[in-house]
This record gives C-alpha cells, structure tokens and sequence, in this order.
C-alpha cells in the first residue's frame, strides 16, 4: 500500500502534502486516541489511509436512486383519467398465468399497457378483464340449480333458524346489461324452491358454503404472458379509466383602489379533485391536463380514449403546491407533493394566490330586448316594432388583464369565480359569481357578477322612417341613464344596429365606439345622483 505522504504527491504541489498529511494525521490520531511510534508511523499511516479510503468512499459513492413506484395520475377535466401503476410480478420460462387486482373500476381494457420498466420483453398473449366482484346475487347466480341453507331468525338460546331451497333463478343482472342501455329486465326477482313450493323473492338470509372458484373480490386482469427472462421485476401498467375529473374555483375578494378609480382583487384559486374510480391511489403523483383534449366516444357508459399525453417528468425541488407547464397544445399543472386520492373522496389543493390585481368594475346598459324571431332580412328590414322593446337593468362586470405586471400571469384553467366584499364590519358578503373558460397569460378577463340595484337604464325609439322604394329607412333612440349612487360611476351604453350591414350614424350626441358590424358603444360618465341622456339617429340603406 502505498504510504500517506506518497500518495498525497499525486494531489498536492511541493511541500503542500507534508502539511497534509501532518495534518490529517493528527486529526486521525485524535479521533483514534493513540500516539504510535516514530518506528511504527509508515504501518500506522498505511492503516490510516485504509480508514481515509473508506471514509472517502462512503462520502463519494452515491446510491443508486430508488425506483419510483408510486402511482401517477393525469386527470382531464373531462371524467376521464390515465393511471401508472408498478406492482410485483415473477415470470418463470413460457407461458405464464398473471392476475392482478389493483386497477379501477371502470377500468377501458383495451387502453392497458403492461410493460418492464427494465427493458425486458413481455409477449403479452391474452388479455381478459373481469369487473363482476362477488356480491349476494353474483353469488347466488353461481348456485342456480342447487340447494343452500336460508337463514329465516334466532331461537332464544341465540342459534340460527334455517330452511333448506333450491336457487331456481337468481335474478341476478350483470351490470354490462344495463349499460348498453336495453330496458329493465322483468326476470330480476329470484325464485327460491322451499318444500316444493316456489318463493319468489328469497326467504332468508342466503347462508353460502364457500366462494366459488370463480369468484373474484375487486376488478381484476389476467394476462397469459411469454419470456424467454424469467425473473422477479417491478412492472408498470397504464391504462385509461373514467370516474375522476377536477375543476377549478376562484375566489375574489375586491376591496377600493386608491380614490376609489379601480379596484383590488386578492385572487385565491382552488383545484378540487373527485375520485369516483372505484379505487383508491395512495401517495400518488398527480397531474392535472386543461384544454379541451378531443375524446372519442363510443356507445358505452364510459367511451374510449385511444389517445393519451406521455408522462412528463418535474423537477423534484422546492416549489409551490401546484406547478404548471405548456405542454403540447394544452397546460399541464403538477402538485408538488404526493396525496392520496380515496374512493368517492373530494380533495382540494391551492394552485394560485395572489394579492393587489388591479381590476375595473364595469357597469354595461344594453338596453335592448332583441327575440330571436326568425326573420329574414326583408321582413326585419320592415317591421317597426321589432327592437323597441328595452329593459332597465345595467349589468355590473369585472374587468382584469391575466399578467404577471397585475400580480397573476399564468394560464387560469376555465372554473367558478366567485366575488366577495368585507362589510365594515370585517365580515365577507357574497356579491355575485361566474364562470370563464380556459384563459391564457396575458389576456382580459370580464365577468358578469349580477345587475345593479342603484343604476337603471331606459330606452325609447322617439323617429322611425323607411323608404321601401328607395331601400332606405332612419331610427332614433333615446337613452336614459340615471345613478342613484353616492358615487360616479362610469357606464358603457351598448346599440345593435341590427336592421341591415350598411349604415351609418348621423346624429349622436356622445362619442361612440363600433365594436363590431353591427355594434356601437357609448361610454359615459355618470355623476353622483346624476343622470345622463344618449341620443342618437342611423340611417340604413340596402
């Protein structure tokens, strides 16, 4: 073995090492409690390093990282989910018989993937899935045609009271019956023989001897499968199931900006996941896809998906509750932590926060009553009345921009939006809710929260000419807005021209804004108590 001060030659220049080594010496010796002699150093330095070595190489060598076998789940916000699953699995040489369990209950067979995650090839030869477990009329169809006990009461002494029949029929109806949507069987009542006497409906608790041989207690796969590489591995199953889906919800609080010209919105979104797979997934690594992914659906209950996202791998570092990432043509929200979905259970994780978005509350009179009768154009052209019929309610919107400058900037899956306000007295009232879709970063969002009690609005047509024969007709319109409020408010007055695509406005007494081909806009203010009048006049050709 080469000595201490040799081979820190091979690392450390010049005179260098001798520091080294004295040093490392002593520490050595000190940890050892001895002071060797000047004839024994060489052995005892050899020695020393051997320890160093070792304790180098329990400081470098770094362990392999273990497999991740924990469940992983991508949910789709449309009740479809894909399932990645490592459970045991021991192959011998041939042809081998595999049942496995642990797969949920509406389970789409011919979406299963079985794979060995360590490269070894799987020659998958038959594949059956089974989704009856045995229930009291499963079991009870197994006996048709045969004699069991019928548990009909107690005696005092606390012993069971049979009678002794014969299962004619049992009644019972697989579950894929009904969902191929034929009607109601009328054969669903059991028929029990008791002392030559037919029972319909059973007489007693059935009391079964023993499960049959073909019984299984949870949805189960059985696979024959092929390996020339027996051996014992972990092997990973995918597959597509329906019964899980997420939504999102939002709840605002809006609180006055400064001098009340805007508000404040602190933004809290939720993401609350249903499980209603049949199965529960403990400590699972769970992704969730918004976007609107196309599904193919079959006449079944649950449809098919014959397409699915790959897996997409995060980093494992410190990071919010819920991470997300464009990934193909829709965004993919990671939780950062494991959970554990249950059966019929509803979990909710935070996914946003947010504090200080400026919004503007926006109030919209579009007074306008327009039914769809079903006119063609020459007849909406001449009818007079058509439009003249208005409402008083204004609309009240919130209106914020989806960017990082307004303290959010991320891709807000489409969900609830909920609106509250703290009274004075500290206590949060619900002011009204809405819905919005998938709404990328950077784009506007305006929602109706409810009509205001303190503004109203009234419209009257006051001129209406046409000249058929020349094919040209002049409307006016008289606009009322009154606010009632102890505050200005400022107002957007919306008009359909909706006679014809040519015209044009010859008289209006606020600027307007065309919106569409067939939109226009006045945004005015209205003072404190104060009402304001719109006035204007379109003359439409054809």
């Amino acid at each position: 073995m080469m000595p201490l001060v040799t081979w820190l030659d091979y690392f450390l220049p010049g005179n260098d090492h001798r520091i080294a080594s004295s040093w490392l010496y002593r520490v050595l010796l000190i940890s050892a409690g001895t002071v060797p002699a000047q004839t024994t150093r060489t052995t005892t330095m050899n020695k020393l390093l051997l320890i160093l070595l070792c304790l180098c190489g329990i400081g470098v060598a770094q362990p392999a990282a273990p497999a991740d076998d924990s469940p992983a789940l991508t949910i789709y916000n449309q009740n479809f989910f894909i399932a990645r699953e490592r459970f045991p699995m021991s192959l011998v040489s041939g042809v081998n018989h595999i049942n496995y369990s642990g797969v949920a209950a509406h389970l789409e067979p011919d979406s299963v993937m079985l794979r060995d995650p360590g490269g070894r090839s799987l020659q998958i030869l038959e594949q059956s899935y089974r989704n009856d477990p045995i229930s009291q009329e499963l079991l009870l169809s197994f006996y048709e045609g045969k004699t069991i006990d019928f548990s009909v009461g107690r005696t005092a002494e606390g012993k069971d009271v049979t009678v002794t029949g014969k299962v004619i029929r049992s009644g019972y109806i697989p579950s894929s019956y009904f969902a191929q949507n034929y009607q109601q069987p009328v054969s669903t009542q059991p028929i029990i023989e008791v002392d030559g006497v037919l029972h319909f409906g059973l007489p007693g608790q059935p009391l079964f001897p023993a499960l049959s041989k073909d019984s299984i207690l949870k949805p189960t796969l059985n696979w024959q499968l092929e390996t020339n590489e027996p051996g014992s591995f972990n092997a990973e199953i995918s597959y597509v199931s329906s019964g899980m889906s997420w939504q999102s919800d939002y709840n605002l609080v809006v609180s006055d900006g400064t001098g009340g010209k805007f508000d404040l919105l602190d933004v809290i979104g939720w993401i609350t996941m249903r499980n209603q797979s049949g199965k529960t997934f403990e400590n699972a690594q769970i992704k969730l896809m918004a976007g609107d992914v196309n599904k193919i659906q079959a006449p079944t209950v649950t449809g098919r998906v014959y397409a699915a996202a790959k897996a997409v791998n995060m980093a494992d570092e410190m990071a919010p509750v819920v991470r997300e990432k464009s990934f193909d043509e829709f965004h993919l929200y990671t939780l950062q932590r494991p959970a554990t979905l249950r059966d019929q259970e509803t979990k909710q994780v935070e996914f946003v926060r947010s504090t200080g978005a400026h919004a503007q509350r926006v109030y919209v009179y579009d007074g306008a009553q327009l039914a769809q009768y079903g006119y063609y154009p020459d007849q909406l052209i001449q009818d007079p009345s058509y439009g003249t019929v208005s409402n008083t309610k204004i609309w009240v919107m919130e209106e914020f921009k989806n960017s990082e400058a307004n303290h959010l900037g991320i891709p807000l899956p489409k969900g609830r939006l909920r609106f509250y306000r703290r009274d004075n007295d500290g206590h949060l009232e619900f002011i009204g809710e809405n819905t919005i879709d998938h709404t990328p970063k950077d784009e506007m969002i305006r929602v109706y929260t409810g009509n205001s009690f303190d503004v109203v609005g009234e419209r009257k047509r006051t001129e209406f000419h046409i000249e058929s024969s020349q094919r040209w007709m002049d409307e006016s319109f008289e606009i009322h807005v009154r606010n009632h409020k102890k505050e200005a408010v400022n107002l957007r007055v919306v008009e359909h021209l909706f006679r014809c695509h040519n015209w044009k406005l010859i008289q209006q007494s606020h600027k307007s804004e065309k919106k569409d081909a067939q939109t226009v806009e006045f945004p005015v203010t209205v003072a404190a108590n104060g009402e304001q009048v719109i006035t204007y006049s379109v003359h439409y050709t054809w």
